[in-house]
């Protein structure tokens, strides 16, 4: 009277578990570009480190007499997994059944990632392809085959009672208790991409992915219009919109994105970030600093080159380059630590902060501020973006927004004054209690010295014989009384540096704060 027959079974099941829609359905996949949910696990996870929750849910059929005849694995993969040797729970929909519109069990399997990594307070890695519910899912599931079973399947989960406010509830806990992080590696719509901008670090893939509220056919009959996927949600339009943080440029970039995001990051809230052995030199200094500023004040440099100057090298991850251009938010790590670059770009409309740009600046001060990571600031703000389209993006109030957000915030946070400050924009690139340094291309004001001329001697320039000579004389002349030695004398910055000492001096200042993030740990942040 052995259990062997039922452990048979178990063997058997398992295997079919492994087999997913079935070889058809995983060529067709292969054909479109994109690798099965078990194999981007595979791809990301450390060898044999995956431990899968559930690989016996799904539906069996079973002839007459009892026997299985046929399994098909709820569709969303879920387990354990070590990533670069640290723990995090992997999730994902299997495309290969039903495209991946959940199944019951892959529903109930899809809400527990979020719970368990919740409950062990871990990083969560999804990988997203597929919509949410089906009105023709209620027919039954689709065999391995591709035919559609005629049994009827158990009940589903009513995808309300999933999808409602107890579920964001939980989204809600996870993205405050561990790293995010999504992938859109294929269509994703419905709840799937809610998901997907619930986190941390999203990112998609540029040419087999598209993100949507609905798809063609559902705008088609509400809206009559007539989009494809691509034109709806593709790389194109979301790397503008701000709805995923990074395009990829396939699969693979997508995951080692992923994997290099979760590596400055903690494994939780109630850790610190980790710290790397350092392979540069503190005190290294950047010769080309010293000239990186043009001293003509209308020409731009580039800030990234800049900032690769500084961060330790090779550590600069920007995030969001395409949203809110004339912003730059990154991470980096300094002497081996991470922490968060905020910048610049004077390439875009002089750096001014407009709409979009705000809305970046808030969600990464908040990032840095969730899991403890150091702000450096490295400021050239005009103010804020004007004109009639700012003005109607309501860019004043999204930049209260983010000055609120800087104000707030509770880590350790430096600015490197490099060029301008002006204006009420220039409050959210320092910190509350923060570190000041400037260079001596600094400059700052109510106004910018163009502006502020043309508001202030406004008659004087009109009354002018030349007015534009006018003008470029009144700029000069002000010009020469914007020296940023006046303001270190007194005391409005902490130091006026060397530029090719900025890397040094800002390894100090680490050294000197890490204490300021082990307070925070312990709940007592000071400010």
């Amino acid at each position: 009277m052995s259990w062997k027959p039922e452990v048979e079974e178990l063997a058997r099941r398992r295997a079919m578990a492994l087999e997913m829609g079935g070889e058809e359905a995983v060529q067709k996949q292969h054909d479109r570009g994109r690798l099965t949910v078990r194999e981007r696990i595979g791809a990301i996870a450390d060898p044999g480190s995956f431990h899968e929750h559930g690989p016996l849910a799904g539906h069996a059929e079973r002839d007459e007499n009892g026997q299985l005849v046929d399994f098909s694995p709820a569709n969303y993969v879920l387990g354990f997994a070590r990533i670069d040797g640290r723990p995090v729970v992997l999730g994902g929909e299997d495309f290969t059944q039903r495209g991946g519109s959940p199944s019951p069990a892959g529903l109930r399997k899809s809400v527990y990632s979020e719970d368990l990594a919740l409950r062990h307070r871990l990083p969560l890695v999804r990988f997203l392809e597929g919509g949410g519910g089906s009105v023709a899912g209620a027919a039954g599931n689709a065999s391995k085959s591709g035919a559609r079973k005629t049994a009827t399947p158990p009940p589903r989960t009513a995808p309300d009672a999933a999808f409602g406010a107890p579920r964001f509830l939980s989204i809600a806990r996870v993205l405050r208790t561990a790293p995010v992080c999504s992938a859109a590696l294929g269509a994703v719509a419905g709840f799937p991409a809610a998901r997907l901008a619930a986190s941390h670090f999203s990112v998609m893939t540029r040419d087999t992915s598209q993100v949507l509220i609905g798809g063609p056919a559902l705008v088609a009959r509400a809206l009559g219009e007539e989009l494809t996927k691509e034109e709806l949600g593709g790389a194109r339009v979301h790397s503008r919109s701000g709805v995923v943080d990074n395009v990829a440029s396939d699969e693979q970039d997508a995951l080692d994105q992923i994997r290099r995001f979760l590596s400055y990051l903690p494994t939780n809230v109630d850790q610190l970030p980790p710290r790397v052995t350092p392979d540069d030199d503190p005190e290294r200094c950047e010769e080309a600093l010293l000239e990186i500023i043009p001293r003509d004040r209308r020409k731009i440099y580039k800030m990234r080159k800049l900032l690769a100057g500084v961060v330790d090298r090779d550590s600069l991850f920007e995030l969001r380059a395409g949203y809110g251009r004339s912003q730059i938010t990154a991470l980096a790590r300094l002497n081996g630590q991470s922490v968060g670059i905020l910048a610049n770009d004077p390439a875009i409309y002089g750096g001014s902060m407009g709409a979009e740009g705000a809305q970046k600046v808030r969600r990464f001060v908040e990032l840095c501020e969730t899991f403890h990571l150091p702000i450096l600031s490295f400021v050239d703000e005009p103010g804020f973006m004007i004109g009639a389209a700012s003005e109607a993006s309501a860019t004043i109030r999204y930049g209260v927004d983010a000055i609120v957000a800087v104000v707030e915030s509770t880590v350790p946070w430096i600015s490197i004054h490099v060029r301008k400050a002006y204006g009420v924009a220039a409050a959210a690139h320092f910190g509350p209690y923060g570190t000041v340094l400037a260079w001596p291309s600094a400059e700052s004001g109510a106004l910018p010295l163009e502006g502020g001329v043309a508001v202030a001697f406004r008659r004087e320039i009109a009354a002018a014989e030349d007015p534009d000579a006018k003008r470029k004389e009144l700029e000069e002349k002000l010009s020469r009384g914007r020296s940023p030695f006046p303001r270190a004398e007194l005391f409005g910055v902490h130091d006026l540096i060397d530029p090719r000492r900025t890397r040094p001096a800002l390894c100090e200042w680490l050294a000197w704060s890490e204490p300021l993030l082990a307070q925070r740990l312990a709940g007592r942040p000071t400010r």
